[in-house]
């Protein structure tokens, strides 16, 4: 009975998806300065890296006109489409999440840093 009781709990564990934190735009807004060098959030022009505007519910590596890794690419055909819960993953480790990535940014080790950019991300591009 034990035994098929913990089997259940962690059935459910597995088949729940957390909610995401809601962030801070403001906030998010001073972390985004690490980002704004490399992307542009309100606007669709990729610098060093691609542009943000409706990021979230676009497939990965879908910005035109930008060159994405072979591993962002590969990625995209797994069917990689971004939203909140895989963007904090990224963000939290780029080079973990995508090993290959052409990101050279090492990513936001506290919690509500990404929760912040990512309202400030969904608030500025539009999605």
């Amino acid at each position: 009975m034990l035994r098929k009781a913990i089997y259940v709990a962690t059935l459910l564990a597995l088949t729940v998806t957390p909610a995401m934190a809601e962030g801070d735009a403001a906030k998010g807004e001073k972390v985004f300065r690490k980002c704004k060098a490399c992307h542009v959030v309100d606007k669709e022009k990729n610098r060093v890296g691609p542009h943000l505007v409706g990021i979230f519910g676009r497939a990965a590596a879908s910005a035109e006109k930008f060159k994405y890794s072979k591993a962002l690419k590969a990625k995209a055909d797994e069917g990689l489409v971004w939203d909140e819960a895989n963007m904090a993953e990224f963000l939290k480790a780029p080079k973990k999440y995508v090993k290959g990535t052409k990101m050279a940014f090492v990513g936001l080790k506290k919690q509500d840093e990404i929760d912040n950019v990512i309202a400030y991300i969904k608030a500025e591009s539009g999605k």
